[in-house]
């Protein structure tokens, strides 16, 4: 049975690719989980994998410097956001790749590809030489700060998890553990905070309105006052009210 690990800093992302994996390669073995390029290189030494996939942006070493530790010891799959421009140098690689986010489709491609490896053993290739050359082909892509503004969350709808476009979600609403992420259709629960949504978040789109809560502008019906004097942000054809702090009042001022 052919073994593999993944590496992601996002827990859903993992999730999501281990799920896709197992509804278009059943065989595999998923035998162990990452955070980082530092974890996945440990995971490598300790459980041999044949397979290692890598998010090619992770805290500590990235997905290439793993890759480059990594070497031979296992082979590498990038997982990459990276258009399909940008793919070109990944076609051309020694090494293969899974687009975010992983659908079934693409997944299928990457797959038949690994297959064909595990059953038609090639001479080892030069993984460093490979890394370097598809680094040199993405460099100012590599270097490059990640997407300006997300696209789409990944969120959990009980046992499921949704891939959800940002232009459907009508707010965001953090308690202590969790954060609400609302559309028209359904309410969702991520584990990332506001705070940090706010900063990934397209702030043309997306108002703070308060420490604990994001709205859409295309969402707001008005502003209203309570009896006690507090603003509240109306929400088009919903009965939610969301509070708006003090420091966020100007905001309004141009509606």
């Amino acid at each position: 049975m052919p073994t593999a690990i993944i590496a992601d800093d996002e827990r859903l992302m993992r999730d999501q690719l281990r799920m896709r994996l197992g509804q278009v390669w059943p065989e595999l073995d998923i035998i162990g989980e990452a955070k980082n390029g530092d974890e996945a290189i440990e995971l490598v030494d300790q459980l041999k994998p044949d397979f290692t996939f890598l998010d090619i942006r992770m805290p500590g070493k990235t997905g290439m410097e793993a890759a480059s530790v990594i070497g031979n010891k296992s082979h590498i799959v990038f997982v990459t956001a990276y258009d399909a421009y940008a793919v070109e140098a990944f076609e051309r690689g020694a090494v293969d790749y899974v687009l975010k986010p992983p659908e079934p489709e693409r997944l299928q491609i990457t797959v038949d590809r690994l297959k064909t490896r595990l059953s038609k053993p090639t001479a080892a290739v030069d993984v460093n030489a490979s890394v370097t050359a598809m680094l040199a082909q993405l460099s100012e892509k590599i270097a490059a700060p990640k997407p300006a503004h997300l696209q789409w969350i990944q969120a959990s709808i009980g046992q499921d998890l949704r891939m959800i476009p940002v232009e459907e979600i009508l707010f965001f609403r953090s308690d202590e553990k969790y954060t609400c992420v609302q559309t028209e259709k359904y309410e969702a629960l991520i584990r990332k905070p506001v705070r940090d949504l706010a900063d990934e978040l397209d702030p043309a789109l997306f108002w703070q309105i308060h420490r604990a809560t994001l709205v859409n502008v295309n969402a707001i019906e008005g502003v209203t006052r309570d009896i006690r004097g507090r603003h509240l942000v109306m929400i088009k054809g919903r009965s939610d009210k969301l509070e708006v702090s003090r420091s966020f009042l100007h905001l309004f001022k141009q509606m």
